[in-house]
């Protein structure tokens, strides 16, 4: 299935009125990190999110309560601001574009979000725009699979995230095991496979950006983070990376390249492999701010909250210069199933040295589930800040974690 993607007589122009209003498709953290900023650029925030209690209704300016995917209340949310943006990428685009028709603005826009909701079409999209990417296929019921080299990587094509829909698989068995396993949770016979099979890629590192796009083309890049992972989840974010610069060279060109072949106007993260042998690869894009980038809010002189509002609302974008030599941002995520606000653990956190701790307002913990985050700003030379980031999120997960 191919998809289409802007070109450059579709370029969206800045808006003749001011922009002081923006809607939010979505109410939890990355919509509620986005208020404060908001605030600060004279902005609304107007948030459509299904409960009172999802941590952005506590500091959103109005609430549309309402579904995520509630196109009919995303009309009523359109009719309280200029423009509309998104929390996360899970949405309904042929609902939405119904709206887009009528003429309510949608940034980043439905036509750039397109190929890149399905991670099927996603890896289309970027091998034809020539971007290194790993081997892909399809996999589809009553079909050969093809020859493959383990170990390989089991994806769903939507929906997935937080190493859900993800599975690293060693063997033929434990492939079609789990194949048969989600076929009968996610595959509907009327419409497209949903499982996307890829090469698994010895990285050396897995690293990310941050960059952001106007509607009058300036684009704004972070530097390049290294995130650290554990049964596919990102446990903690190293910034600056040392890895090399022709790499660094070579993501900043990738990220430009994409924001440009689909004419962004908002913020994108960029997740990649850079393999032993200095290879750079894409391994995802997600169209929003990321946690990848939390670090921005106190390590950088203009978080990416503030970026991606200041391109939705045609304002300049701001330096992504460190205003620190370095951080270490660590993610803490639930390790069981309880209620509690685990308000001793945070007051151990908020002891270390130039900390700043983030907890999300959510009611409830479970195993997995990202409850908050804490950034560290780091002293010293970039020779060691990589080994201190680690020596720090390791003293963070001792407090945070049992045992």
């Amino acid at each position: 299935m191919k998809t289409s993607t802007p070109n450059r007589d579709s370029i969206e122009q800045p808006q003749t009125q001011k922009i002081d209003r923006v809607g939010i498709i979505g109410g939890g953290q990355l919509a509620w990190m986005m208020c404060p900023p908001a605030q600060k650029l004279g902005i609304d925030a107007i948030v459509q999110t299904p409960s009172p209690k999802d941590p952005a209704a506590a500091t959103a300016v109005e609430i549309v309560l309402a579904p995520v995917a509630d196109a009919t209340a995303t009309a009523q949310l359109a009719q309280r601001c200029d423009v509309i943006t998104f929390e996360n990428e899970f949405v309904d685009l042929e609902a939405l574009s119904k709206l887009a028709r009528q003429g309510v603005c949608f940034r980043p826009s439905l036509e750039s979000l397109a190929p890149l909701l399905d991670k099927y079409h996603q890896r289309s999209f970027l091998q034809d725009l020539g971007v290194p990417v790993p081997k892909f296929f399809t996999l589809t019921p009553n079909k050969p699979l093809p020859e493959l080299q383990f170990p390989v990587v089991l994806k769903a094509r939507r929906h997935g995230y937080d190493g859900r829909g993800t599975a690293i698989l060693k063997d033929w068995d434990s492939l079609k095991a789990t194949w048969q396993d989600w076929l009968k949770v996610n595959w509907d016979k009327s419409k497209q496979p949903s499982l996307l099979l890829e090469e698994f890629i010895p990285f050396d590192r897995e690293l990310a950006v941050i960059a952001a796009r106007n509607a009058s083309g300036e684009i704004a890049i972070y530097p390049i983070v290294e995130t650290q992972q554990e049964d596919q989840v990102c446990r903690r974010v190293l910034v600056p990376t040392d890895v090399p610069p022709a790499a660094i060279e070579r993501i900043e060109a990738i990220s430009r390249t994409i924001l440009e072949k689909l004419q962004v106007v908002g913020l994108f993260a960029i997740e990649l492999f850079l393999t032993r042998d200095g290879k750079v690869l894409v391994n995802e894009i997600a169209p929003r701010t990321h946690n990848s980038g939390h670090f921005s809010i106190d390590a950088s002189e203009t978080s990416q909250f503030e970026q991606h509002l200041r391109a939705v609302s045609d304002r300049p974008l701001g330096s992504t210069a460190m205003t620190c030599a370095g951080a270490v941002m660590v993610n803490l995520l639930g390790y069981e199933t309880s209620n509690s606000d685990y308000l001793e653990k945070r007051q151990q956190l908020m002891q270390i040295p130039n900390t700043r701790v983030y907890w999300y307002g959510k009611t409830e913990s479970r195993p997995g589930r990202k409850l908050g985050h804490v950034t560290v700003l780091l002293d010293g030379t970039h020779a060691d800040l990589r080994k201190s980031g680690i020596e720090v999120a390791r003293k963070i997960e001792s407090i945070w974690y049992p045992n």
